[in-house]
């Protein structure tokens, strides 16, 4: 039996990136490694222990690609319209609230931000498929 224990992605200026998913997810530092070229910088919440890592690279000064296979990491809340709001008065902008359904089965409410290093986060309602 596997468990899955975090995702990792790789950003260009580290501050700003812990600035940003500590403001927009409320994930903070658990750990941080810091090693001659690249430090490695855990971030979790009390709701889980899946963790973000989040990747730097000292001496990178290009910019990451995502190429054709990155999709998105997706998180669950208790109130889509809430945190939507929320957002937007933290100068983040998230897309559009949408609905999709199966048939007659709801299976998510949800939107999308964008980090600053291009990668989207998807928020859903916890409801329909995602309780």
């Amino acid at each position: 039996m596997t468990k899955l224990v975090h995702t990792m992605i790789r950003v260009h200026d580290l501050s700003m990136s812990i600035e940003f998913y500590r403001k927009a997810l409320g994930l903070n530092i658990k750990e941080q490694f810091v090693f001659k070229d690249y430090t490695l910088t855990y971030l979790a919440n009390q709701e889980t222990d899946f963790e973000l890592e989040l990747t730097h690279n000292h001496n990178e000064d290009t910019a990451y690609t995502h190429g054709s296979g990155y999709g998105h990491v997706a998180v669950t809340v208790d109130c889509i319209h809430h945190t939507h709001k929320t957002l937007k008065e933290l100068d983040i902008p998230p897309s559009d609230i949408k609905t999709i359904r199966y048939q007659d089965r709801l299976l998510a409410t949800l939107f999308f931000i964008v980090d600053p290093d291009g990668y989207k986060i998807e928020f859903l309602q916890r409801n329909g498929r995602y309780n």
